[in-house]
């Protein structure tokens, strides 16, 4: 297999082919594939059609999976998430999980159900927002700390069914989780700076809420400009990967009552760093609080 590169804009995505994802990829090719999705965060595969053995085994290649903090899944493994648009769609803007102060550093998506018409997703580069500012706004940003939590401004949808909608919204805030993240956060592989925002974060810290507000849209507005989006028109099988810890996206709620479900692995990432060198802090349930680990990756890891 030759494996083939293809840029979809000019900050960010690329379709990848020419491969098939698998825990037996050879080094080079896995180490091409890690190449690309630290260079243009977020890579698209069309075709894979993994199992739910497949997927996890090759999510494995790039780290320790971790399960969500309170969203037990429905599939035989706690690593796989199953998004179901009948009891939840992610209709707004955010980075995964990152009320957890060591929240994921990689997401992999895979489409099993796909509408017809519409169910994009779309994400943003959040290391090119940064670049972006003016001096004087990197300053500002740099000196910034927010509150992220898991009891956020939830955007029901109307199309999801009521009850189902009720017991994933109870599960997902069962526990409460807050963390103290930098505003600007330097990547710990690549070195760049980016901006941590998104639906989970309740408050900058140290100022009135209404300075709060202002601020948040100041700086969510130069992350989700649409110079630094890339939009996927999904198919059953398309297997995507991002880098979490640069990215936001958003699945666009457009295709009425159609069924999507797409499934989910995340990587265990690492406690932020803020410009300053200071951590993020996880606040609760308590300040040593970590995103979990799931049985079957610790003795995955152990063997």
């Amino acid at each position: 297999m030759s494996l083939v590169i293809e840029p979809l804009t000019g900050r960010i995505g690329a379709q990848i082919s020419g491969v098939k994802l698998s825990a037996d990829l050879d080094e080079s090719t896995f180490a091409a594939l890690h190449r690309a999705l630290l260079e243009h965060k977020v890579i698209f595969l069309r075709d894979q059609h993994l199992s739910d053995d497949e997927h996890e085994a090759f999510s494995r290649r790039l780290g320790e999976q971790v399960p969500h903090p309170t969203v037990r899944s429905a599939e035989r493994s706690a690593a796989i998430l199953n998004l179901d648009s009948r009891h939840s769609r992610a209709n707004s803007w955010h980075t995964d999980v990152t009320f957890v102060v060591d929240y994921p550093k990689i997401s992999i998506l895979r489409g099993v159900v796909i509408p017809d018409r519409g169910g994009d997703t779309v994400w943003a580069n959040t290391a090119a927002a940064y670049a972006d500012l003016p001096e004087p706004l990197k300053a500002l940003a740099d000196g910034l700390r927010a509150l992220h939590s898991n009891v956020y401004d939830y955007a029901p949808s109307r199309h999801a069914e009521a009850n189902g909608l009720r017991r994933y919204r109870e599960e997902f805030t069962a526990e409460v989780y807050e963390t103290e993240h930098p505003l600007v956060q330097i990547h710990p592989e690549t070195g760049e700076c980016a901006l941590v925002l998104g639906h989970f974060v309740k408050q900058i810290q140290g100022v009135s809420a209404n300075d709060s507000k202002q601020l948040l849209r100041l700086f969510q507005d130069r992350i989700t400009a649409l110079e630094n989006t890339v939009r996927w028109r999904w198919r059953t099988g398309d297997v995507v990967l991002w880098d979490n810890r640069a990215t936001q996206h958003i699945a666009v709620d457009d295709y009425g009552s159609a069924e999507r479900i797409v499934r989910r692995t995340t990587i265990a990432g690492e406690v932020p760093l803020g410009v300053d060198g200071r951590p993020s802090q996880a606040i609760r349930p308590s300040a040593e609080a970590r995103s979990p680990r799931s049985e079957a990756d610790k003795k995955h890891l152990a063997a």
